[in-house]
């Protein structure tokens, strides 16, 4: 099977044909966040052509307009660097350019009028046939700026780079973008020429570099910012205050935003032009760096590598008010690394990307974080594996493909990463590293240190590489369970419905479903022998944060005679409704749906009071490590069991470390039948000492518990102790009998 990526997409059907062509005769659509179309505008033109979507960011592109063409045959276009004119190469800046003749300078006017049109409009040419739109910026970068290899390559992860931080820039409701990449995907050279371009258009503005470290900053600054802005054409250079290659500070003191082909074309005063104090800097790493400063950019390389005693989100928070006035966003941040393990600063990393998410946001339109997160597989981005067109090569080609090293491809990335992959098995944590490095997932990038886990994480990892590679998710539906006709406490129904809360990969055949046994007025479980529930609740709808641990609940079944497969976890649901009530129904429901018994902790006792008011107290568990007369007065009357008791805790973790060794991973030529990834990540980062981040880890373990309950009763031990019932006995041995003392 081929690879299938989804990475981006065309979004047809958008907006009316007829609306959209109105529009774009109309030069209406303007730059920004649409409401009305819930895209995002990057075009500067008035017109949009294709919506695509990149991460759940849907980007309205521009249309079409004139295209370049390298050559008439499709095998021959690609992108190539355009060369620049020897005659204005030997110009190094705009007085050297006044001072040739009136003749000459026209000569150039219309090629210096089509740079500063592509630089901010963009660029279309033709790649391999197709009509191909790539950024300003990217532009910028492609044509303009030099790296440590010379001319950057043009590449398909690249443009979709570009336009995702062009859509960044254009929506007035973020604060930049949080880029998980691969090592060595270009982001600290790309960001760099971005810096030079936006640093060279404005006037009194700053821009910021920070790094993992001071040292790493100050380097971006040098070996990669610099050389840029040094070996722009003349006609983008504006004037530059001290040494042509500065050590801490990049300054221009003249407004770029003036030096425009009118500019050019007379000679002007220098005092006419004087008056911008545009900087481009960087600073030493700390939770303060920047702080009361305002920035135009920041470049953040290497986020996720931030150590103790730095800490990436402390600094997030100071440097995302210099990014502001008030409510207005007014400067952009280009956030971007590898992650490092989850105790070396992976962690804050991982928190600050995945509240970058644009799928959730406040009632402003923000992430959590302000930013947006991007995440390019490595198979986009492998160098070695990317053709002359700039497309990566996923698969194997039939025959060798020419790479835009002028080198052969003759293997697909997919195989080489597999390859690669394969032979680190035995060395979990040097595997580890290279999902952190290359990773093909979200979850590979914030892969943690073995050493570091409570738990095996090589066979949590490798179930997790097996349920993502062998489609697993097929096994898994979405859905939400309801009563039928809306009648409570009658039978319960699954609707599948892809935003759904809960994840089942099992459910009872209809004939014991809805098994529920009423004696004396309470309801009990019929299907208690199949199974049971393991639950972390809470009692607070909301939270001052707005946050709060979610709900969690998990069903597990045990061995048994009926149609269900043995030791499987058949049931995920982590959420937080916007009711504690509603998250009771929740429960309620599956329990009742299932015919099984729940063990719930007691610490956060609501639940436990609703399932008996409304008659279900003979499915809550009562603790399964006392006698019945051993219990408080609570424990009797609602059942669970405390979350306080170090035995308690201990139990639960071990609950889990041998299901995890029997069930989970690789063992006797199959993979476990674990099917929910965000359980078995959580289970990756369990810590017994803080328990309260795992809601998936502790009702997974309850479950584990209260199908095993047997293994938790208290043992009654008889002590046998000789009584005397003062009785002689004799020792007849010999002639005369003796008495035994």
């Amino acid at each position: 099977m081929s690879y299938q990526h989804s990475l981006w997409k065309i979004i047809p059907d958008v907006v009316n044909p007829t609306i959209l062509k109105k529009q774009n005769r109309l030069k209406k659509w303007e730059y920004g966040y649409n409401k009305d179309y819930d895209f995002i505008v990057i075009s500067k033109t008035g017109e949009i052509g294709e919506i695509i979507e990149i991460q759940n960011l849907r980007i309205a592109l521009p249309t079409i307009v004139k295209t370049y063409k390298r050559s008439g045959k499709k095998e021959e276009q690609y992108w190539e660097q355009f060369e620049y004119a020897k005659e204005l190469k030997r110009i190094k800046n705009r007085f050297e350019w006044e001072k040739y003749s009136i003749e000459f300078r026209e000569k150039w006017w219309d090629y210096i009028d089509e740079e500063f049109k592509r630089r901010d409009e963009g660029f279309w040419f033709y790649n391999k046939g197709v009509s191909t739109y790539i950024t300003g910026t990217h532009y910028m970068y492609l044509q303009w700026s030099k790296i440590d290899i010379g001319a950057p390559d043009y590449r398909a992860s690249n443009r979709l780079f570009f336009i995702f931080w062009e859509a960044c820039k254009a929506d007035d409701r973020c604060y930049g973008m949080c880029y998980l990449k691969n090592r060595r995907s270009g982001f600290s050279f790309m960001s760099s020429a971005e810096l030079v371009n936006k640093a060279t258009i404005s006037s009194d503005s700053r821009y910021g570099i920070l790094s993992k470290s001071g040292a790493d900053a100050k380097k971006m600054f040098t070996d990669k910012v610099v050389p840029i802005s040094v070996n722009y054409p003349f006609f983008f250079k504006p004037i530059q205050d001290g040494m042509d290659r500065p050590k801490t500070e990049l300054a221009y003191r003249v407004p770029a935003s003036k030096l425009t082909r009118r500019k050019l074309e007379v000679n002007e005063e220098l005092r006419e032009l004087e008056g911008l104090d545009t900087t481009i800097d960087w600073k030493n790493t700390g939770d303060n760096s920047y702080d009361g400063e305002k920035l135009q950019i920041l470049a953040h390389d290497e986020s996720g590598k931030w150590e103790r005693p730095d800490n990436i989100k402390n600094n997030w928070k100071v440097t995302k008010t210099c990014l502001r006035l008030g409510r207005k966003i007014v400067g952009k941040c280009m956030m971007g690394s590898t992650s490092n393990s989850l105790g070396k600063g992976g962690q804050n990393f991982k928190d600050i990307y995945y509240g970058s998410d644009v799928t959730k946001r406040n009632k402003n339109g923000q992430t959590k974080e302000g930013l947006y997160s991007l995440f390019i597989p490595m198979e986009w981005n492998y160098e070695g594996f990317i053709d002359i067109y700039g497309q990566p090569i996923f698969d194997n080609p039939i025959k060798p493909v020419k790479g835009i090293d002028g080198q052969p491809i003759e293997i697909g990335v997919i195989e080489h990463w597999n390859n690669e992959v394969e032979g680190l098995k035995t060395d979990p944590d040097s595997l580890n590293e290279y999902y952190r490095q290359f990773p093909r997932s979200e979850q590979h990038a914030f892969r943690d240190e073995t050493i570091d886990s409570l738990f095996n994480l090589q066979k949590i990892y490798e179930q997790i590489d097996h349920n993502e590679y062998a489609n697993n998710s097929i096994k898994v539906t979405q859905g939400n369970f309801q009563w039928e006709n809306e009648w409570r406490d009658s039978n319960v129904i699954f609707v599948p419905n892809s935003k759904g809360k809960f994840f089942i990969s099992w459910v009872p055949p209809k004939t014991i479903q809805n098994n529920v046994i009423v004696r004396n007025g309470v309801k009990y479980p019929g299907n208690e022998h199949i199974g049971a529930f393991g639950c972390d609740s809470y009692d607070i709808s909301g939270t001052v944060d707005g946050r709060g641990s979610k709900g969690s609940l998990h069903g597990l079944t045990k061995f048994s005679m009926e149609d269900a497969p043995p030791n499987h976890f058949f049931l995920e649901y982590i959420a937080r409704p916007q009711t504690a009530e509603m998250f009771f129904e929740d429960m309620l429901m599956a329990i009742h749906f299932y015919g099984m018994p729940i063990l719930v902790e007691n610490n956060k006792p609501r639940l436990l009071y609703h399932l008996k008011r409304r008659g279900y107290r003979g499915f809550s568990m009562n603790r399964p490590d006392k006698v019945w007369n051993k219990l408080s007065i609570t424990e009797r009357e609602v059942g669970g069991i405390p979350n306080s008791s170090e035995d308690i805790k201990q139990a639960h973790a071990a609950a889990i470390e041998s299901y995890i060794d029997q069930y989970v991973g690789f063992k006797n030529d199959s993979h476990g039948d674990l099917y929910f990834q965000r359980t078995l990540e959580d289970w990756a980062t369990f810590n017994i000492n803080n328990r309260t981040k795992h809601d998936a880890s502790i009702s997974s373990g309850l479950a584990l518990m209260a199908c095993n309950k047997h293994r938790y009763r208290p043992v009654h031990r008889r002590i046998s102790e000789p009584i005397s019932l003062g009785i002689k006995t004799y020792d007849n041995t010999g002639e005369i009998s003796k008495i035994n003392k």
